[in-house]
């Protein structure tokens, strides 16, 4: 006998874990100008290698418009509401590539410091961590 069962029950809240992952960037906004020498690496970019990186991030929404007179720049919208804009002007395709990269993989929190490794010249109490020695887990 099969049980039917509405499809509220079976889905599963979409957040970050060990069954999904969603990235935080949204929203990839690419500003060229199509008269200045400065975005010749962006024009480039947006004509070459912008439907490749597109097809590669189906999930990002990514829109292209033209800024008459200015320097082009890539601007990320995150899921958190926060902005991050990288101006580009003068580099080759492959540099704006890189910038947007960048711009998609990461958070859009502020940049931290990481303090400096722990070094000690007694040993841990608790001795060293490994994964393959303690209980055995089953998943």
């Amino acid at each position: 006998m099969s049980y039917w069962y509405p499809s509220s029950t079976n889905a599963n809240n979409a957040q970050n874990g060990v069954g999904s992952f969603i990235l935080p960037c949204k929203a990839l906004s690419f500003h060229y100008c199509n008269w200045w020498g400065s975005s010749r690496g962006m024009n480039a970019f947006i004509k070459s290698s912008l439907p490749a990186f597109a097809r590669s991030s189906p999930q990002i929404e990514i829109t292209v418009s033209p800024r008459p007179r200015k320097h082009p720049v890539i601007i990320a919208h995150y899921i958190n509401g926060t902005q991050r804009a990288i101006c580009v002007k003068n580099l080759q395709n492959d540099g704006v590539r890189e910038k947007a990269e960048i711009l998609r993989n990461s958070t859009g929190e502020k940049n931290r410091k990481t303090g400096k490794p722990v070094t000690s010249i007694n040993e841990s109490v608790r001795g060293i961590w490994d994964p393959f020695h303690g209980a055995k887990v089953q998943i």
